[in-house]
């Protein structure tokens, strides 16, 4: 398997480069400890390193299970990394740390605490089908103390389809596994503009209510 897969000079050529350097030198594990690396750093996007495992398997370095195999080992070993980032902050930490932070209340701490406990099997699941979340989602699962048998379930469920989506693009696609990149881009700016308007929204609706309960006005509240 050569190492140079796309020639652009990028740093997206450099990752995928690289990518496939630590497949060559050690396998499908490599496949794995690269993604296990893009859940800890969700800049690194998974949507390179998994068509890279696929695009090995269809060259006979290694089968297209292992690849399966392997990528799933290393989201759920990643996840689980964040998992006990959360857990080690845990809810009282972060209450403390909301009531040092402008226009952050420890009662929104308390409710996102409330939604995930209700939606967190959902969140977990899905939430691995999410660009950037894929990663994010791991740490209120360990603030909330999801039981760590249900989250590595739920988390390798959601992650084998999302990485066979990608592997078995690489596999089938060969050196045109770019096709299926420009999708994934699509949906990573649409994820990226949900969550700018979500945090335009909070922003609008707490600066509108610290002015107002200056004024002596109602206090709008945030739903």
């Amino acid at each position: 398997m050569t190492a140079a897969t796309t020639t652009d000079g990028s740093w997206l050529s450099a990752l995928a480069d690289w990518a496939v350097s630590l497949m060559d030198v050690i396998g499908p594990a490599g496949a794995g400890i690269a993604i296990a690396m893009e859940n800890l750093f969700p800049p690194l996007p998974s949507e390179v390193i998994l068509p890279m495992a696929g695009l090995a398997a269809s060259r006979g370095s290694f089968s297209v299970v292992e690849a399966l195999v392997w990528t799933t080992v290393g989201s759920v070993v990643g996840a689980l990394m964040l998992y006990g980032l959360g857990a080690w902050l845990g809810v009282a930490r972060l209450r403390a740390i909301a009531t040092k932070v402008p226009l952050l209340h420890p009662e929104d701490i308390d409710r996102t605490v409330a939604w995930f406990e209700r939606h967190g099997g959902k969140a977990v699941f899905f939430g691995r089908m999410i660009p950037i979340f894929r990663s994010l989602i791991s740490i209120p699962a360990g603030i909330t103390r999801m039981p760590v048998w249900r989250f590595t379930l739920l988390t390798a469920a959601g992650s084998i389809i999302w990485n066979s989506i990608f592997v078995f693009s690489g596999f089938f696609l060969g050196e045109s596994w770019h096709i299926v990149e420009r999708y994934a881009d699509i949906l990573q700016y649409v994820v990226i503009a949900a969550a700018v308007i979500g945090v335009a929204w909070f922003l609008y609706v707490r600066v509108r209510a610290l002015l107002e309960s200056r004024s002596g006005g109602p206090e709008p509240e945030l739903d």
